[in-house]
């Protein structure tokens, strides 16, 4: 049996008058895509063209929630209580999910963005809130989460399914977290490495880390591209040939999870 992995990326974060990304150029390469949801980017224009074109390309549709924090892209850490952070998680997939039904997609997963994510990663009271968003809204929706993250677990324990996420264009430190990206060896914008590092993750779940030692991930079911980053079509393309050749089946997580 081929072993499968789904691709996906983070589009719809334009805003406005200001574009972030190609999303058009990048959709045909991924299997999943996750989109913004309104507080760290995009907005009620982008999204409704976001699941058009995912509609028009197969590509399954996510919720991309984050921090309230448009000025700082939901890179920037913030002190959220529970009911805070499960009610901003409602409205965010809510917001979403009203746009995909308006054209008769269906939602695959919950993705939390930036910070939200790295947080919600190692900090149990925000990971239960978010679950707890997930849960009430719809009990069938996939999480993404890093593999053994407290957000994985969290999700897994609330009886949800969880797709352990690698990211082929972010570095990654030995004990398994990511890099940070204030340090500049943080993004990866070379196709043939990240190429290297997906087809490895995928067949044995690890990954060469900065140190050059080998951090162990476990099995892995998605990997992201960043869809805001110079190289994010070129990645794409390569990331989805690649694995292709390798004898790897690229589909949407929601197809064999």
């Amino acid at each position: 049996m081929k072993p499968k992995i789904d691709i996906n990326c983070d589009l719809g974060e334009s805003y406005g008058e200001f574009t972030v990304g190609n999303d058009a150029k990048t959709m045909p390469y991924i299997t999943s895509v996750n989109v913004a949801c309104g507080f760290h980017a995009g907005d009620p224009v982008t999204m409704a063209r976001t699941i058009n074109l995912a509609k028009k390309h197969r590509v399954a549709v996510g919720a991309h929630p984050g921090y309230p924090d448009i000025m700082g892209f939901g890179r920037r850490e913030m002190q959220l209580t529970s009911e805070e952070a499960m009610n901003y998680t409602v409205y965010q997939v809510s917001a979403l999910h009203g746009f995909a039904k308006a054209v008769n997609v269906k939602l695959q997963h919950v993705k939390p963005h930036g910070a939200l994510y790295n947080t919600a990663a190692k900090d149990e009271n925000l990971s239960k809130a978010i679950v707890e968003a997930v849960r009430a809204l719809d009990e069938g929706l996939i999480v993404f989460a890093p593999p053994n993250s407290v957000l994985a677990k969290t999700a897994t324990r609330k009886g949800l399914k969880v797709a352990h996420e690698f990211f082929a264009d972010r570095t990654y430190n030995s004990d398994g977290s990511l890099v940070s990206r204030k340090q500049p060896n943080a993004v990866i914008q070379d196709p043939r490495k990240v190429v290297e590092r997906a087809v490895r993750v995928t067949k044995d779940g690890t990954v060469i880390a900065v140190d050059g030692e080998v951090a162990s991930l476990g099995e892995v079911h998605t990997i992201c591209v960043h869809g805001d980053t110079p190289a994010a079509v070129r990645l794409a393309q390569a990331l989805k040939k690649g694995l292709i050749e390798k004898g790897i089946e690229v589909i949407p997580v929601g197809n064999f999870l």
